[in-house]
């Protein structure tokens, strides 16, 4: 399902869906090679899931990151908004957010277009301008 590209990012789906409604559980990859893991939604329409970025500005090992989100209640259009945060595994002064929409064509394929934001931990307010991108 996830094709992300600049973080104005696309997401696909393996697979399509009867009707516009548009289902955020399941494996999303992005066209970088990044892959995320979403469960289904709660009634509250919270979910969690996990992220591998393909991607990273770090010379660690790239490790699987837990993430949490949320999704507003479908409206009759069924092409939802939604926003969730990574908590990266291998950077630990590092948090990402992302928010985004789910699109469903006329053949029913599923696309995630999102744009993020990162916020790594400085030492000071003084460092905060370099803090996010």
């Amino acid at each position: 399902k996830l094709e992300g590209g600049l973080w104005l990012g696309t997401a696909q789906g393996a697979g399509t869906t009867p009707g516009p409604q548009c289902d955020l559980q399941g494996l999303w990859r992005n066209e970088l090679g990044s892959n995320m893991t979403l469960s289904a939604l709660d009634a509250a329409g919270t979910f969690s899931g996990s992220y591998h970025t393909a991607v990273a500005a770090t010379n660690k090992q790239i490790l699987v990151s837990p993430l949490q989100g949320a999704q507003q209640h479908p409206s009759t259009k069924g092409q939802p908004t939604f926003g969730f945060t990574v908590q990266w595994q291998f950077a630990a002064d590092s948090t990402t957010a992302f928010v985004g929409q789910c699109f469903v064509d006329r053949r029913g394929k599923e696309t995630l277009e999102t744009m993020w934001l990162l916020r790594e931990e400085v030492p000071s307010r003084r460092d905060a301008w370099k803090a996010t991108r």
